[in-house]
Parts: structure tokens; sequence; C-alpha cells
């Protein structure tokens, strides 16, 4: 992997994105909509703080993963990757560089969703708000390098459309957010058990529930992180230097 190339590929994606006033509108401002909607439909403040961190978590996810998933295929699909590889850009350049790009706007997404909810929401935190937002972040991350992985199953924008309730809603009705994983069905808590959004979940109630790094945090962030790299290298593995 060459870090000017990639380190090069992350500005143009950055570059494109600058341009593109709508992309960027949906992956910063949405995440802040929903939020706000989510607190005024609640309307109790006790509610709120028990949603809102797990929440900061998902919405970002679910964002990043459509966006990701739409530009990607849509670089595949008229040739921008193909003719970009055909130089010295290794898969790998590509990819990380698509990872340092989105994950830049991911740390902005929650920053801006967590001053809102911290401010005007009022937000109330038992835990770390650094803590929050790394594994915020890593979640949006997980969301950005399945889009990657998915778009390669995808012939047309549409196509990566529907992904997302495919591949993102089954993880979001199955993470615990509704029910706890513990009080589902057997055969429903092991899908749980193999789904990532579910530890991304855990994960965030575990911060907001305490500042100090648990053992079962550790063990979720390691599960989340490891998941990213593992979309990302089987997203590598999903790319050609030509197409068949």
């Amino acid at each position: 992997m060459n870090v000017a190339i990639t380190l090069a590929t992350a500005g143009r994606i950055l570059a494109q994105l600058r341009h593109d006033r709508r992309t960027l509108a949906l992956l910063v401002g949405v995440p802040s909509v929903l939020m706000i909607l989510l607190r005024y439909v609640i309307d109790d403040p006790s509610a709120f703080n028990r949603l809102g961190p797990t929440l900061l978590g998902i919405f970002p996810f679910v964002v990043m993963f459509l966006v990701t998933s739409i530009t990607t295929q849509r670089e595949r699909a008229t040739g921008t990757l193909e003719r970009l590889m055909a130089g010295p850009l290794g898969k790998f350049d590509l990819l990380v560089g698509y990872a340092l790009a989105f994950g830049a706007v991911a740390a902005a997404q929650v920053t801006v969703v967590l001053a809102i909810s911290l401010t005007w929401l009022g937000l109330d935190l038992a835990g770390s708000v650094w803590t929050l937002i790394l594994v915020a972040v890593l979640d949006s991350l997980l969301g950005m390098a399945l889009g990657l992985f998915f778009s390669a199953f995808a012939r047309t924008e549409f196509q990566a459309v529907q992904f997302m309730p495919a591949v993102v809603l089954p993880q979001a009705l199955l993470c615990g957010l509704i029910v706890p994983r513990d009080a589902m069905a057997p055969w429903l808590e092991w899908l749980s058990d193999v789904m990532p959004l579910s530890y991304a979940v855990e994960a965030m109630q575990e911060t907001a529930r305490t500042g100090d790094f648990t053992g079962v945090l550790v063990r979720d962030v390691l599960i989340v992180g490891g998941c990213t790299i593992l979309s990302l290298v089987l997203g590598a593995a999903t790319l050609r230097r030509r197409t068949p």
C-alpha cells in the first residue's frame, strides 16, 4: 500500500463530497434531524437519555451505509474505479482512501449530532463523551465498510438502495434496541449474535452507562473493528482491474 496514493484517494473523495451539497446534507444533516425528531416524539427526558446514545450510533451507521454503497456503485458503473486501478492504484490504496475520507466525514457527522444532543436536546450522559464519539465513529465506519462491500453486488444505484432494507433493517430489528436480545426466541438471539450492529449498539449502551472501559465495551469495540476490517478485505476481493 502506497501512503501517498492512499492520501490522494482520500483527498479526491473529500473533494467530490465538498462539491456535492446534497450528499453532505444527507451525511451531516439527516442524523441530526432524526435525533431532533426522536427527542420531541418521545418528549420524555428519561426515555431520551436511554435511547439517544444508542441511536447516536445507529443513525450514522445507516446513513454511511446508504451513501457509501451508492457512491461506490456509481464509480463501479461509470468505470471510474476501473480507470483508477489501471494505474498504480492498488486495491487497499483505494479502500483505505475511502475509509479515511468517510472516516473524517463520520467524525464530523457524529460531532455535530452529539453537540446538538448535549446542548439543545438536553441529552444527559453518565459516561465519557470522548468514548461515545469513538464508538459512534466506529459504528459509522462499520456502515461505510459494509456499504463498500455490498455495493459489489448491485448493478444499479437503485439496487444499491435496496440493500439497505435487506442488510440494515434486519440488524436494526435484532440489535436489542426494540427488545433485549436475551428476551428473543433462541434462533433470533443466535442471529443477533452474528450481526455486527448488535455489538455496536451494545457498545453505545455500555458507553452511555459508565465512563469506564469495561470488558464488555472492549470486546464490542474489537468485534466492531474486526467486522469493519473484514468487510474492507472482502470489498478488496470484489475489485477488478478489468471488467469481466
